[in-house]
Parts: structure tokens; C-alpha cells; sequence
């Protein structure tokens, strides 16, 4: 029984957290305002089922693990350059847009038909991995659809902890309501799991890694795939959250009546 796995992580690109994003209309539809010159990190929830996926593959040996990303190819590039260096992956690009107003189903379709084209990937010993949330949309559908695409029916969402057991079945722990887990068995490959934060820190860059991945990163953005996203969607508009602060300074006031009232506001939710 061969005992390794064929991972498979699924990650887009989503411009800095720090920076701040102004939607526009544009001529192909919404937007973001300079959007070409946002600096741009890979999407936080699927940086982590990299690290997973790493990281498992990291104990079983024969194990390999391929990033399929959908985004422009030279941000993609911009990205890489850090991501190499977190962990050993075989990237697998599509040149397209990495906008948050894509369409999920056409998304899916391109990253599903690209996973299909990886020559060497064997289907029996296939985990799909992803971000359970996205930075760019939280569509929540993208992974899914994927899967269903590639007949992957054993799917997982939330998940936080994959354990394999010594019979190499899967114990996988899902988030639920009040801060619990739902525990999972799964009898192994084929599965899907859509990662929330997972138990793991960010890995510490390591130049030799990152050396040994930009030698096959260079020639596979190369030889990236163009798709053309269709739009299927149409936006009234799109605008900003707007903040809200609802701020009041009270000195030398006792310390039982300002219990008190944090009290009642609390029960008034």
C-alpha cells in the first residue's frame, strides 16, 4: 500500500492587508483602484493549508505538494519570491485576474481543469487543499466547486487539525458553533479540506528552499496558461465599509457603575 499523498493547494493572491483598498468601476466592472501597484501576498487562509500541506507531506515520504494559483503573472511572480522560501512546492500558475468580483464557478473551472492537467498526479492518493475564507471574496463556494468538479465528495470545511492515524485514515477536527471542534473520521484519499487557521506558526524563510523552488517557479510562470475569466455577474455598485466609532470618555466615575453598565449592554445583543 503505498502510503504517500499527492497534495494538491489551491491559493490567489490578495493585495496587502495594510494597504487601503478603493473599489471602482472600471471598463470590464468593479475594481480596485490601482490595483496593479498594491503590493500583494498569498490569500491568508490559503497560506495556511500550504503550511499544512507542507508540513504533512514534510513526514510521509513520497509525498509531493503542488500550488495551483490563478493570478496575474507578474504579481504572481512578486509573490513567489517570499512564498518559496516557506515551504517545498511545485507551482502549477494560470495567468488571470485575480480580482475579488471573479465569478466562483469560473474560477473553479479553470483551477479544476488545471489540477487535471498535472501529468504526474495520481487521483487514488489526491488531497485538495484550500482556505476555508478568502481575502478577496469569502465566496466560500470556490473549493467546493473544485472538488466537485474532480469527484472529490469527501470534503471538509473549517478544518483546524488533520491527524493521521496509524492505519492512515484521517482524524479531522472542524469548526463548529461556540468555540468546539466536530471530529471527523475519513478512510483516506480522495478528500478536500478547506483550512481555517490550523495549530501551525508561519514557517521561517529558509534560502535554500526558497533556491530550490524559484529553479522549476521561473520556467512554470513561463510556460502559465492564459484564462479568461467570464462575467458573469453584474454590480450595481461598490463601496467602501464604513467605519463606525461610537466613542465616550467618562472620568472619576465608580468602578460598579461602569460594571454595571457593560453589563447591560452586553445582555442588549
Amino acid at each position: 500500500m503505498n502510503n504517500s499523498y499527492h497534495i494538491v493547494v489551491c491559493a490567489g493572491i490578495v493585495p496587502d492587508p495594510l494597504q487601503t483598498l478603493e473599489p471602482i468601476t472600471t471598463p470590464t466592472g468593479p475594481g480596485l483602484k490601482n490595483e496593479m501597484m498594491l503590493p500583494a501576498v498569498l490569500d491568508p487562509w490559503a497560506s495556511h493549508a500550504l503550511y499544512e500541506a507542507a508540513n504533512l507531506a514534510s513526514h510521509l515520504p513520497g509525498s509531493r505538494v503542488w500550488l495551483v494559483s490563478a493570478a496575474p503573472k507578474a504579481k504572481l511572480q512578486q509573490v513567489m519570491m517570499n512564498v518559496a522560501q516557506k515551504a517545498s512546492f511545485e507551482l502549477v500558475p494560470i495567468d488571470a485576474p485575480a480580482s475579488g468580483f471573479s465569478d466562483s464557478h469560473e474560477v473553479a473551472k479553470n483551477l479544476a481543469d488545471a489540477i487535471a492537467g498535472i501529468s504526474q498526479l495520481d487521483r487514488s492518493r489526491l488531497l485538495l487543499f484550500g482556505g476555508w475564507e478568502s481575502a478577496s471574496r469569502g465566496a466560500g463556494v470556490t473549493m467546493q466547486l473544485v472538488g466537485e468538479q474532480l469527484g472529490t465528495t469527501d470534503q471538509f470545511q473549517g478544518v483546524d487539525q488533520l491527524t493521521v492515524r496509524p492505519d492512515y485514515s484521517f482524524e479531522i477536527l472542524e469548526r463548529i458553533e461556540g468555540g468546539r471542534h466536530m471530529a471527523s473520521i475519513c478512510q483516506g484519499p480522495p478528500a478536500l479540506l478547506g483550512w481555517a487557521t490550523g495549530n501551525l506558526a508561519e514557517p521561517r524563510n529558509n534560502p535554500q528552499i526558497g533556491m530550490a523552488n524559484m529553479r522549476t517557479i521561473i520556467p512554470a510562470l513561463q510556460k502559465a496558461k492564459t484564462a479568461v475569466l467570464a462575467q458573469n455577474l453584474h454590480f450595481a455598485g461598490v463601496t467602501p465599509p464604513k467605519q463606525q466609532r461610537q466613542t465616550r470618555i467618562v472620568k472619576d466615575r465608580p468602578v460598579d457603575e461602569i460594571v454595571a453598565e457593560l453589563a447591560e449592554w452586553i445582555a442588549q445583543d
